[in-house]
């Protein structure tokens, strides 16, 4: 089976989702905002964090307008945050500021999912080589932004899949 450079990043997209959908998938309210001790993140935060990420740098190579704010998301969310906040620098109040449901997570993820999907179908094998941020020594390719973003967002469902099993055993 030949596989193409789009089909690999969409597999890898597809694999946050399904771990966002796993970890979301008939969760208690509870749950949502569980932390282990007062400064740790929360499944909400988590989930809105790699998503905003996502929808943030994607964009931002894309030159499109975030899915955010483009779609309404952030007035759905209404989030206490500067439409452009992805969660970065966020302090623990900030964290427990993100009370959003799990269908609005689920539903603002997949929005994102899926303009990702359509942007990296669109790609060329060429593309992935073009400089996307020079202020790195090396810069940063566009395939490089990509897989930075899929391991931040993997890394970061992991940790929401990890906090929901806590939740579930306290």
């Amino acid at each position: 089976m030949l596989v193409n450079h789009a089909e690999v990043l969409v597999d890898a997209f597809e694999r946050v989702k399904g771990v966002v959908h796993d970890t979301l998938d008939d969760i208690p309210e509870h749950a949502l905002m569980f932390r282990a001790d007062s400064e740790a993140n929360t499944v909400a935060w988590l989930i809105w964090h790699l998503t905003r990420v996502q929808d943030d740098h994607v964009a931002g190579v894309a030159g499109s307008e975030q899915v955010w704010t483009a779609d309404g998301w952030s007035d759905r969310f209404a989030l206490p945050f500067d439409d452009g906040a992805i969660g970065y620098g966020q302090s623990s109040d900030d964290v427990a500021a993100v009370t959003s449901s799990a269908d609005l997570l689920r539903d603002y993820h997949d929005a994102v999912h899926a303009k990702t999907v359509a942007y990296v179908q669109s790609l060329s094998v060429e593309d992935l080589d073009r400089v996307v941020d020079d202020n790195w020594d090396p810069p940063v390719t566009l395939g490089v932004r990509l897989v930075s973003v899929v391991s931040d967002d993997l890394q970061h469902a992991g940790q929401a899949a990890y906090v929901r099993g806590l939740a579930d055993r306290a």
